[in-house]
């Protein structure tokens, strides 16, 4: 088999791979596999750009309006823009070791900058929707020197947060502002200003990146908590855009972009794959796929633009295709593609029964530069599976014991955790006391998820297994609930979770969110599962009817806010017939440094005499709970 188009610096010749010769080769020998031979981001990017230097690189959509005339901007101009962003870090002091972070919505300034500061340093891309306080200790984690920052714009409350944390950051020593004319406090600067007046034909470093250099800094892990800095190589990123060539190909169309740039499926699978790739980003907006007219506008954009692969996470995906497609063209399109969880099976069927469209799958994580296996669109679809490893990747599921430690693999389709090694997966964390469980041995990074290998060598993804539910001595995994939900006709979104119980350790609970005009109650949908879920012990005991799932900023289902009020839902019962009862009782559940999550009851109207007989009841209660507990009176 040959090897000479491949990244041969970054992919070990130890590597085997599940793909045929013949598969490989054919790829190899595109022009988009040439292209994508490159040791660093920044010469992928400039590899894409020669390719078609005066094709648009950047269609950027103020509201994701197809009628809208974007903002375009070439490839030529592109990859002119990062030099001068890198040259700009450089001169502001930044060198190789030296970390920019860019804390940005979806601005055409937010691309040249994160690839501008990968050039120049390492890339701290980070989510401008977390709090100050959750801001400042992942840029005091990623030990920040340089910020580029969005101004202050009406709607929009990062820059007021950057005031608050930046003289909490001892690294910093500039802040580049988009959007900052009139700007004028020590150490801030106009970014487009400053870009303006940097040589844009060469870097003026000199610096010659190497495959094994630190690309970024990728935070992970949650919102609680000592952050968690996932550390690329140039090596992994390269390799993730190399590899979506062949598991997404799109024979040079643009892509509809709705993914915020501090995820790596946004950074890495969606933007660096098409830029390096020669192709467009249609930005739908500085908010992305939330943009209010984003999904309404979806099948006109397809129809404006042309994209011939519709790419998204699951819950704009399960969105896009309630929408009416009302005689909008999209012939252009031949594969949907879901990543970043689960794509519910009903969701799939649907994309292929009214649209004709298989769905792609994608499965990775952070830790792997995002994806590392996926359905090849070449090769028979089977819905629900994550599909194989990419070329020069491995999977793997692994049994563990007791104390948390791994004992061997799985047979065939038995349940266990799913491990990946390859290109893509990083070398650890950059806090070292993270690593601890990383990995399950030596280049296998753990992922945390359940899943089983068939037969075939598909992956098949069962659940988290944070997420499992423990009823008594029964193992309920919901995503298997959650797929039964998807094939009611009133559901939009449902979520299934553990809710603490005395006597089974955990109940399984659903929160669901209707589709817009339907009418269900709890009992239809309880009886709906009945007939379809075999085992007795996992169809849910209560379902929670909310007017809208809580998702992360890249749109999977926020699940600890729904542990959280599944837990007060509980306790709120369990506390409802306290004799004498108190004048008041709220309960509060939230995340613990120590404990995980800890609930507080806070009771008034007790007279200090009464107290003590209120409190034992409260304790007899909630003592059997795995969940702590605290009183709080008032």
């Amino acid at each position: 088999m040959t090897r000479a188009h491949l990244l041969d610096a970054v992919i070990g010749s130890e590597l085997p791979t599940l793909q045929s010769g013949a598969e490989l080769a054919a790829f190899e020998a595109t022009p988009y596999a040439q292209r994508i031979r490159a040791q660093s981001t920044y010469e992928a990017l400039r590899l894409g750009a020669t390719a078609n230097p005066d094709a648009a690189a950047i269609h950027f959509l103020s509201k994701a309006d197809p009628e809208e005339t974007p903002l375009t901007i070439s490839h030529s101009q592109f990859f002119a823009r990062v030099t001068q962003a890198a040259n700009l870090f450089h001169q502001l002091g930044v060198g190789p070791e030296d970390v920019v972070s860019v804390l940005m919505p979806l601005l055409p300034q937010a691309f040249c900058a994160l690839f501008g500061a990968q050039a120049a340093g390492i890339a701290n891309p980070v989510n401008p929707m977390l709090s100050a306080e959750q801001l400042a200790e992942i840029l005091r984690a990623a030990r920040t020197r340089v910020l580029v920052t969005l101004g202050p714009v009406p709607g929009s409350d990062i820059y007021a947060k950057v005031l608050q944390i930046k003289d909490r950051l001892p690294e910093l020593t500039a802040i580049l502002v988009v959007h900052g004319a009139g700007v004028d406090a020590p150490g801030m600067h106009d970014f487009d200003a400053m870009l303006a007046g940097c040589p844009a034909d060469r870097l003026t470093s000199g610096r010659c990146i190497r495959h094994d250099d630190t690309a970024g800094y990728f935070h992970t892990g949650g919102t609680t908590g000592t952050p968690k800095l996932v550390r690329h190589t140039h090596g992994n990123q390269v390799y993730q855009a190399w590899a979506l060539g062949l598991m997404l190909p799109h024979g040079g169309s643009p892509l509809l972009y709705g993914l915020p740039l501090f995820h790596v499926g946004g950074a890495l699978t969606q933007a660096l794959a098409t830029l390096a790739g020669g192709s467009a980003l249609v930005v739908l907006g500085p908010a992305g796929w939330r943009e209010p007219e984003a999904i309404p506008n979806v099948w006109r954009l397809v129809e404006r633009y042309k994209p011939t692969t519709l790419a998204a996470v699951p819950t704009v995906l399960a969105a896009a295709i309630q929408v009416p497609v009302n005689g909008a063209d999209i012939s252009s399109l031949r594969y949907a593609a879901g990543g970043g969880s689960a794509v519910p099976v009903a969701v799939s069927q649907a994309y292929a029964q009214l649209l004709g469209l298989p769905m792609i799958e994608v499965y990775g994580m952070t830790e792997t530069a995002s994806a590392l296996t996926g359905a090849y669109p070449h090769r028979p679809l089977r819905l629900g599976s994550a599909g194989h490893a990419l070329p020069y990747s491995r999977v793997r599921v692994v049994k563990f014991d007791r104390d948390g430690l791994a004992v061997g693999d799985c047979a065939p389709n038995e349940i266990g955790i799913v491990a990946m090694s390859g290109p893509g997966v990083f070398s650890g964390y950059l806090n070292e006391a993270h690593n601890r469980d990383a990995f399950v041995e030596p280049g296998w990074v753990n992922s945390g998820d359940l899943g089983r290998i068939d037969d075939d060598g598909s992956l098949w993804l069962t659940g988290r297994a944070k997420d499992l539910i423990i009823r008594g001595s029964h193992n309920i995994d919901p995503t298997a609930i959650e797929e039964v939900f998807f094939q009611h006709p009133g559901v939009a979104l449902a979520a299934v979770v553990g809710e603490p119980d005395a006597y089974a350790g955990e109940l399984p609970v659903a929160f669901v969110q209707l589709r817009p005009g339907t009418a269900v109650d709890a009992a239809e949908l309880i009886a709906f599962l009945r007939e379809r879920t075999p085992e007795r012990a996992a169809v849910p005991v209560h379902v929670y009817f909310i007017d809208a799932i809580p998702l992360t900023a890249v749109g999977k289902v926020f699940k600890p806010a729904l542990r959280f009020e599944a837990t007060k839902r509980a306790v709120t019962r369990m506390l409802a017939e306290l004799a004498p009862p108190p004048a008041e009782i709220v309960v509060d559940v939230g995340p613990h440094a120590e404990h995980g999550s800890l609930v507080t009851v806070r009771v008034g109207g007790v007279d200090i005499g009464a107290r003590e007989s209120v409190a034992r009841q409260i304790d007899s209660r909630l003592d059997p709970l795995t969940t702590r507990h605290e009183i709080v009176w008032f």
